[in-house]
């Protein structure tokens, strides 16, 4: 499996999950709550902060009906949240300052050639864009790595804008299974795509997680997500489109904690006892053969005479028989276990 490298770190499902807090539109509108965004993600040990960098006049058209989860429509709603130009230099300058990645969602043209400008490390792009093949065109050209959400989108679909990509000899794509409902319900997710999108396209692939919770980001990556994208805010009372099914920032934490323990936990696909456990419980709490009454010197041994218990010092239980018939060289004590020397 390839490896991506966004900044200075390595993308595969070898290496540790790239965790991206996805702050988005939760900004308000506000220059200083998104710095505040930014400070959380640090704080917390994700890797990547990210935004959307759009402009309502070419985004929607102003006759699109409200969606059942909006009193606005969305024109009126995306128009109060774009992030200004100018915030991006400044957004990029604060967040790289914290040693985090800034990343964002170009939606139109001109957004990618001002990310371009303000230095992303790669682009995101948001599922809803996947058919846009003119616009995954433009992006590709940047020579950037691609991240690439998969939410709605069928095989054809993911196939159609890779190509697209590859089109501009750019091959340094990852692939996000995502689900487009906010929040999105457990019995749709279909974690089970992580492993149908890897085997079948053998470039890194992530999620998108647009659940409640963490505990299904954390099952991501035990799929093998080498990517974890989650949407969190400042507080899910806030007033806007994604606060509600966002993680507030001690969650997030939680998140990161418990995806990078479950990363300690995957180990490999040899099944072995550890060197810890070699250490001292491996003899110790395992069983063995041992005398079960006082076995004299010359003693022809029977089964009456042994019984299996802890630790392990002894001989290995499966080897029962063959003691059974030794003679005993030295004088053995009810309660000793038996070596081979001593038979």
């Amino acid at each position: 499996m390839m490896e991506i490298k966004i900044g200075n770190k390595l993308i595969s499902c070898e290496k540790p999950c790239f965790i991206i807090a996805e702050a988005g539109v939760n900004h308000n509108g506000s220059l200083e709550l998104a710095k505040r965004l930014v400070d959380a993600a640090v704080a917390v040990g994700a890797d990547a902060v990210k935004f959307q960098t759009f402009n309502a006049e070419t985004l929607y058209s102003k006759k699109t009906p409200k969606f059942s989860r909006d009193k606005k429509k969305p024109f009126d709603l995306i128009k109060s949240i774009e992030l200004p130009k100018e915030w991006h230099f400044e957004l990029f300058d604060y967040t790289i300052k914290k040693n985090l990645h800034f990343l964002s969602s170009p939606f139109d043209f001109e957004s990618v050639d001002l990310l371009d400008k303000v230095g992303v490390p790669a682009y995101k792009i948001a599922s809803f864009e996947i058919t846009d093949l003119e616009l995954i065109k433009y992006i590709a050209t940047k020579s950037k790595p691609i991240i690439l959400s998969t939410g709605m989108a069928n095989f054809q679909e993911i196939q159609d804008a890779l190509r697209t990509i590859r089109s501009q000899d750019n091959d340094e794509i990852i692939l996000l299974h995502c689900n487009s409902l906010y929040p999105t319900p457990y019995n749709i997710v279909n974690l089970n795509s992580i492993d149908s999108m890897s085997k079948k396209f053998r470039i890194p692939i992530g999620f998108s997680d647009h659940t409640i919770g963490i505990h299904i980001s954390i099952a991501a990556i035990v799929k093998g997500a080498s990517v974890i994208e989650k949407h969190f805010t400042l507080n899910r009372g806030m007033i806007g489109p994604d606060h509600n099914f966002a993680i507030e920032p001690s969650e997030l934490k939680d998140m990161v904690q418990k995806i990078r323990d479950v990363e300690k936990a995957q180990g490999s696909d040899i099944k072995e006892p550890s060197k810890l456990e070699k250490l001292e419980m491996y003899e110790k709490a395992r069983r063995s053969i041992i005398a079960k009454t006082d076995i004299k010197k010359g003693t022809k041994i029977t089964r009456e005479m042994l019984i299996i218990k802890r630790p392990g010092y002894g001989i290995n239980p499966k080897n029962i028989n063959t003691v059974i018939g030794k003679i005993a060289k030295i004088n053995i004590e009810k309660d000793q276990w038996i070596t081979w020397e001593m038979i």
